[in-house]
């Protein structure tokens, strides 16, 4: 098969989107399958195109064997809703004139949401080219933006939430990423035959349990500290401030060290409170690549997945907890729901409410108190990954899906 993906992000940003077309893609090479992204120039999360790429009409490559097309866009930092949305529009009339033009006629085209105007570049190459059009729902658009109070026009919320139903119906399929989104969407009238959640998972030959040299330690002036790691988008979603509280009250604990690795929306407000407060247990560090991250995973002594408490979140699973869990690292997970019941079955973390400080500060003493209990569930963490979500495997049930729509495509055309 050709397969081609519209997404807002790709490789060598790193992040979720970034991470499962990649992999999945790796996987469908490895089965004789062509792969095209269309996406824009690299520069998230800063709003500064990655050294080596210069902003230009179309530029094509490849990486790890998928051919890569980039179309220009309109470049912004992750924070402000209005210059991200007008970052997010500029993708479709780039990426239907510019790079549709650059793929091989296509047997099936997915679009990767959000964002929406993806997913619509996607539909709209689709449809130009003759060929199915699959979308994938990663976050459900608006309503987490009316829920986080970003969103809050009527007239404009309802206009959206009928451009997500049209996308959907037009759709041959529509992929979840967890169960939760696909039952809303079955709510919502979606029928069932159409919706197949293939859930987010790690490629356990990249995420794989490493021992620490100490060199990161070292160079962060973190030797013999217990490391409390964030590492991702600083943005409204996780509740980073909670963190803040929590490491507020651990500040007589001076063996204890909260680090924070990313960037994004919220994270200068962070840092503001940080300062206000005079926390001395916590640390600010810039985005790193992939392969720096795996560095910082395996320093830490317990990686923090935190959600805000809103009921939506329930549905929401954090991509990064399978990575963690891959590279044998015990997770303490502040989240409800599909998530939480995620990391309870796996017995690799520790589950407790959102946004609870005081219960956070305990769970990390009696993590500090108990290292070999933190080691067990490393352990076990890394088995259930390789045993329910490698990418290996989410890739072969994917495949298995598209090629049922490319031959019900076949079918109604014959």
């Amino acid at each position: 098969m050709r397969i081609s993906w519209f997404s807002h992000y790709f490789s060598p940003e790193i992040g979720a989107p970034s991470a499962r077309i990649h992999d999945l893609s790796r996987g469908w090479i490895k089965n004789g399958h062509q792969v095209d992204v269309v996406t824009c120039f690299p520069n998230h999360p800063t709003g500064t195109i990655y050294p080596g790429y210069r902003l230009s009409p179309c530029m094509s490559e490849t990486i790890s064997g998928i051919r890569v097309h980039r179309v220009p866009t309109y470049i912004t930092p992750n924070r402000g809703f209005v210059r991200k949305l007008a970052g997010h529009v500029s993708l479709l009339p780039s990426s239907v004139l510019l790079g549709g033009p650059r793929l091989d006629r296509p047997d099936v085209v997915i679009g990767t949401s959000p964002t929406f105007f993806a997913a619509m570049g996607a539909s709209a190459t689709a449809m130009l080219r003759g060929a199915p059009f699959v979308m994938e729902v990663r976050d459900l658009w608006p309503a987490i933006f009316v829920e986080l109070g970003v969103l809050k026009n009527p007239m404009l919320i309802r206009w959206i939430e009928k451009m997500e139903i049209a996308l959907y119906r037009l759709a041959s399929r529509v992929v979840t990423v967890t169960e939760s989104f696909r039952r809303n969407l079955l709510d919502r009238g979606i029928p069932e035959k159409k919706v197949v959640t293939i859930p987010n998972g790690a490629d356990t030959e990249f995420w794989t349990p490493v021992n620490e040299d100490g060199q990161l330690r070292s160079e962060l002036g973190l030797d013999n500290k217990f490391v409390v790691l964030y590492i991702g988008a600083h943005g409204i979603s996780h509740g980073l401030s909670s963190i803040l509280d929590a490491a507020a009250l651990l500040e007589n604990r001076s063996e204890i060290e909260f680090v924070f690795v990313g960037e994004g929306a919220e994270k200068s407000e962070l840092i503001k409170k940080a300062r206000r407060i005079g926390l001395r247990n916590v640390c600010f560090l810039p985005p790193v690549d992939k392969e720096g991250v795996t560095s910082y995973y395996a320093m830490a002594d317990v990686c923090l997945v935190p959600l805000r408490d809103i009921p939506l979140f329930d549905s929401f699973i954090p991509s990064k907890m399978f990575e963690i869990m891959a590279m044998g690292r015990p997770i303490l997970g502040s989240l409800r729901g599909e998530a939480a019941g995620i990391i309870e079955r796996s017995g690799g973390g520790v589950v407790l409410p959102p946004e609870t400080p005081e219960r956070m500060a305990a769970v990390i003493v009696d993590g500090f108190d108990r290292p070999g209990e933190l080691a067990a569930m490393g352990r076990a963490g890394r088995m259930f990954v390789e045993r329910e979500f490698s990418r290996d495997r989410l890739a072969g049930r994917y495949e298995s899906m598209l090629r049922e729509v490319v031959a019900e495509r076949g079918a109604g055309r014959g």
